[in-house]
């Protein structure tokens, strides 16, 4: 597909966009524009933050697809081009493609909360702290990310909402000349695409939501919910790799490579691969590869060398995490959600209970998100989703999805009234399009070509290659 533009078969929609190349980094095919949208919607006429939003396909096309791509606060430029890309060619002769970069994220009015590299030296510490003294030094961490945050862009943090994010989609809408809008959120991007549909079920088209979160907790107990999945996860891996003993030589059982995983652990706690690979990096790798098992072989080539002698691929690999930083997009958008304790023995407490059953997990992801303890502002209040007025959706999720576990979709489900659910039997995260799972990718052609909805149903999935 070519960039937007006027189509030559009927008449392009009455947008008021102005399309032009993109900013280096996102695909030449895809066209960009920007949009003025208040910061405040409570006074919408007061200051304006800008949006850029990217597209890809004829304004003439009889379908106007929006994708998110998750996050909180992934960046949405270029997503268009990998969607429209995998769209089977039936649904991409009707659709347009585009994403955006939501506010407070990209080009969007960033959150800018300054060089944060400083703060996370490597090796870092444990996230499992052997003691008080390591347990304070991250809690310093944390206070240390809220405050810059704080000092640099308070004036912008109370507006970097969900809610928000969703009237930013209908000022999009509106501006793309459209009277409804078809959306596909992966992930953070189906609580956006669910809000969208909540506050504005008469503007809502025909909506796919992949990796459901769940829309009945908040974001703090989220992470509870996510941490005896991805444990989950983790023996499926261990199971997987012993299965393929002949390549990785871990070992014949999931224990017995669940116990070549911890050894490699306690060496490079000990003693940092390159001076810079310790525990906490090995972690980020493991929570890394419980997205999508398409990276496992990668990961325990990496461990695999390691124990033959040779760290390139691990340390390799654990630099190229380690470049990413804070997330400060995500923990803007997180940290306002109600539900954060601020008390840390709330935290502390409630993370010693999920180590017993996710030891391999509960401290890193309370890290993560901890800033949200400290964070100078918020909480916003929260739009209770689903209403009689919501049109039916399209929801797909995986049976062992780690960051979304599939009770979220099944409370999603129940949010959304006469809604679909499809899941299939594996663990991939955001998988629709990129998976090509025929059982679901079929189900869901048809209803974005004919706005038909499958039954609820249960897809097999492909298995992971090694």
């Amino acid at each position: 597909m070519t960039a937007v533009v006027a189509g030559q078969s009927g008449p392009a929609t009455a947008s008021t966009l102005k399309w032009g190349a993109c900013p280096d980094g996102v695909p030449q095919e895809v066209a960009c524009s920007t949009l003025q949208v208040p910061l405040d919607y409570s006074d919408p006429n007061g200051r304006q933050i800008t949006l850029t939003v990217s597209g890809i396909g004829s304004l003439s096309a009889k379908h106007f697809l929006l994708v998110n791509p998750g996050g909180p606060g992934a960046s949405g430029l270029g997503t268009e081009q990998m969607v429209s890309a995998g769209l089977p060619q039936a649904v991409a002769d009707q659709y347009a493609v585009f994403s955006f970069d939501p506010r407070g994220v990209g080009l969007s009015s960033p959150v800018d909360c300054g060089d944060l590299s400083g703060l996370t030296p490597h090796p870092a510490l444990p996230y499992r702290a052997a003691n008080k003294a390591q347990e304070a030094q991250r809690i310093s961490l944390a206070k240390q990310v809220a405050a810059r945050c704080g000092a640099k862009a308070k004036d912008l943090l109370p507006h970097i909402t969900t809610e928000n994010a969703a009237r930013d989609m209908d000022r999009i809408r509106i501006a793309l000349g459209r009277d409804k809008i078809d959306y596909l959120g992966y992930s953070y991007g189906s609580k956006l695409g669910a809000t969208y549909a909540t506050l504005f079920p008469s503007h809502t088209g025909r909506m796919i939501l992949d990796s459901v979160v769940d829309p009945s907790v908040s974001t703090y107990r989220t992470a509870y919910e996510q941490n005896p999945a991805l444990q989950h996860r983790a023996q499926q891996l261990f199971s997987w790799t012993a299965a393929r003993d002949s390549t990785y030589h871990l070992g014949r059982t999931r224990s017995t490579v669940e116990t070549a995983w911890r050894d490699v652990h306690r060496k490079l706690a000990a003693k940092p691969a390159g001076g810079r690979a310790g525990g906490a990096e090995l972690d980020d790798l493991l929570a890394s590869s419980m997205y999508i098992d398409v990276t496992w072989g990668d990961l325990m080539r990496a461990v695999s060398d390691y124990r033959k002698g040779d760290p390139s691929t691990l340390l390799a690999a654990t630099d190229q995490l380690a470049s990413q930083s804070v997330d400060t997009g995500q923990l803007a958008y997180n940290c306002m959600d109600p539900g954060w304790p601020r008390n840390w023995r709330q935290w502390h407490h409630d993370t010693v209970a999920s180590n017993a059953s996710a030891p391999l997990f509960a401290w890193l992801n309370t890290w993560y998100g901890a800033p949200c303890a400290f964070w100078p502002v918020g909480p916003a209040r929260d739009v209770r989703i689903g209403s009689a007025d919501v049109p039916p959706i399209l929801l797909l999720q995986g049976k062992d999805d780690a960051a979304t576990p599939v009770i979220g979709a099944v409370r999603m489900r129940q949010a959304l009234k006469g809604s679909r659910l499809l899941i299939d039997g594996g663990g991939n995260h955001a998988s629709y399009l990129f998976e090509k799972n025929p059982c679901i990718d079929r189900r869901a052609e048809k209803y974005l070509l004919t706005g038909e909805l499958p039954p609820d149903g249960l897809c097999p999935a492909p298995t992971p290659e090694g």
